[in-house]
């Protein structure tokens, strides 16, 4: 049902408040009193309106909608009346000095204030209890059984706002609180229940549904335990933002969401060196390859909020790569960008962006990602992620960028499959470079540093997303082993650490992110089923449909020889791995690339990736045979 529009709402309130004073006028008219001067009814009727409507637009009065009104409506009506009576007497009284005569009688307004305050907060009053008495007798069966966790301002004007959202989506049972130890207090008519028990027994016992976290003052520990409780035993969870936050009141019960696996994986807040960062970014030309990927594009938000001089933003993938310019220059009007298409393996296409925007700092994130295309294409993956990469790195060297940052993977660690040796020969090529740095070979002064991390929730082609769409579409939910587990972080996570280790990195150096505890595939699907509200193996299937080609149980982020050096930052590390020698490196990576662009036959090309890197050893792949004509390490 659609509101009333505010022009509506402000000529009503005009109405009430001349009722009221035209009733004023007669109450005192049979008390032989007169309310007004009889001789300047224009002039006094003009400005008792004119003081009414300029104080009822200051304080917008009319601006809420009348079946939500609320206390905050009253004291909006209550300030703009007062001071309506306040300037009238106050014109009273300079007419009084100046003409001689009062135009009000003081009590009289005095009276009118009383009338005019209560006929617009009780007119308000009866439409907000006519919509729900009107609505409370429709059917409601359809409508969600919630509960609402908290029982502070928050929470209950989040339930006043349901109670009131037409068409309804919940039923409010109660409330719950942590904090309230007498179960007999009551808030809109509705129990306020203590935690005695554990929520789902609370939940079974007023017949609940869903459990409605509106507490803000809950640990992610505690919200946890809820979330979990709640899905063992196949109840709703939800989340609503702080009421103080919301835009509007349209489509209030929409407010209220699933959790996503996101909320539930979350971790503590980045403390980033903002200072550090500044300083390589501030008032710079930065270049980010890859810049319409997940990761690329969340590199260059971050970046802009830094004031850098320019960013180029640099990819192959138009589509993408358009949507990310529009919402740049929709979020940050005042940055200047340059959205470039291009790609990585043209070289002379990427000398001619270097040498035209001369950038200070590179974010190297193009790569290709998916490992079971890799296995298909290697010679693609050679391409890209070792070509492109040697592109992108000597072109730093020849126009002298200050930083030059890789973003890798833990797949490059004992890779099992193309896509990870790859990007591990990637790697090699950039210390390479930096080695011959230190070895004064090169005029080269560009610092080369390698970020490596896991999977990140919700980039594009990954877990989550392929469950949250295969959920949609009613399942099944297909995992590849059920053994399988994958450590997670969040895009903006990664992309904070990427800078911050840019920004610390002397050159050389492979860091390495910390990921937290790994997940469980299955139980992480598991519990996406929960957060959709269905029973998993019941409502949604879950398939095991073997590994695919080239992929392991579990990652790594360091080579069975290496170790970890603390940094100043907790969460990231810097991998002491053994330098291959430089010049037998590149000469190496050379000839790969000559043997991609010279032959499709892969499996001369993945033999000589796996002997550039001797770790590399193929799972589920057919590519495992090469193992033994390469032999051992």
């Amino acid at each position: 049902m659609s509101y009333l529009p505010r022009w509506i709402i402000l000529t009503l309130d005009m109405l009430v408040v001349s009722f009221c004073a035209l009733m004023t006028f007669k109450m005192l008219a049979e008390m032989d009193k007169n309310f007004i001067h009889t001789g300047l009814i224009p002039f006094i009727v003009g400005a008792y309106l004119l003081f009414n409507l300029f104080f009822f637009w200051l304080f917008r009065t009319y601006s809420g909608i009348i079946r939500h009104s609320s206390f905050i409506d009253a004291v909006k009506i209550f300030i703009a009346l007062f001071l309506t009576l306040l300037f009238l007497v106050i014109t009273n009284y300079a007419c009084l000095l100046l003409n001689g005569h009062k135009l009000f009688m003081n009590a009289g307004l005095f009276i009118n204030f009383i009338f005019s305050f209560c006929g617009l907060f009780l007119y308000r009053i009866v439409v907000k209890q006519t919509f729900e008495i009107y609505f409370s007798g429709r059917q409601s069966n359809d409508l969600i059984r919630a509960l609402i966790y908290g029982s502070d301002a928050n929470a209950i004007s989040v339930a006043n706002a349901l109670k009131s959202e037409k068409p309804l989506r919940f039923r409010i049972v109660g409330f719950v609180d942590k904090q309230n130890q007498n179960s007999s207090k009551r808030i809109l008519n509705l129990p306020i229940l203590n935690l005695s028990k554990r929520i789902p027994v609370i939940m079974r016992s007023i017949e609940a549904e869903a459990l409605i976290i509106a507490d803000k003052s809950l640990t992610k520990d505690e919200k946890l335990t809820l979330v979990d409780e709640c899905l063992e035993y196949n109840y709703k969870v939800y989340t609503v933002p702080l009421i103080s936050d919301w835009e509007d009141r349209k489509e209030i019960s929409q407010k209220v969401k699933n959790f996503q696996i996101q909320d539930l994986l979350e971790r503590k807040p980045i403390v980033l060196d903002n200072k550090s960062i500044s300083s390589q970014i501030h008032n710079k030309t930065v270049l980010i390859t890859g810049a319409a990927g997940s990761i690329g594009s969340e590199i260059t938000r971050q970046v802009i909020n830094f004031n850098p001089k320019r960013v180029i933003m640099l990819d192959q993938a138009e589509t993408p790569l358009h949507h990310l310019t529009l919402e740049i220059s929709k979020l940050f009007p005042q940055a200047k960008t340059t959205s470039i298409i291009g790609d990585i393996r043209n070289r002379p296409s990427m000398e001619r962006v270097f040498s035209k925007y001369r950038p200070d700092v590179v974010y190297h994130a193009a790569a290709y990602k998916h490992v079971p295309l890799m296995e298909e294409n290697p010679a693609q993956a050679i391409f890209v992620n070792v070509m492109g990469t040697k592109n992108i790195t000597d072109l730093s060297c020849e126009y002298n960028v200050e930083s030059f940052v890789m973003v890798s993977t833990d797949k490059a660690v004992n890779p099992s499959n193309v896509m990870g040796a790859s990007k591990r020969i990637a790697e090699k090529y950039v210390q390479s470079l930096h080695c011959r740095l230190l070895n004064n070979t090169t005029d080269c002064r560009t610092k080369f540093i390698t970020t490596r991390f896991g999977n990140v929730l919700g980039s594009n082609g990954s877990v989550v997303p392929l469950f949250t769409e295969q959920i949609a579409k009613g399942g099944p939910v297909t995992i590849t082993h059920p053994e399988i587990i994958r450590y997670f972080m969040t895009i903006p996570e990664a992309c904070q650490l990427v800078l911050e280790a840019g920004a610390m990195g002397r050159g050389g150096e492979i860091y390495i992110f910390d990921m937290g505890k790994p997940v469980k595939i299955i139980d992480l699907a598991n519990k996406m089923i929960r957060l959709a509200g269905f029973t998993p193996d019941k409502e949604i299937k879950i398939e095991i449909v073997g590994l695919r080609p080239g992929e392991k149980l579990y990652e790594e982020l360091l080579n069975d020889s290496a170790k970890t050096l603390p940094t100043h930052h907790e969460k990231i590390m810097i991998a002491q791995e053994v330098y291959d020698d430089s010049e037998v490196a590149s000469e190496q990576i050379g000839e790969l690339i000559a043997i991609a662009h010279e032959h499709c036959d892969n499996d001369r090309i993945v033999t000589k990736m796996k002997v550039i890197v001797p770790e590399f050893k193929s799972m589920n792949s057919d590519f495992a045979s090469l193992d033994k004509v390469v032999g051992p390490n």
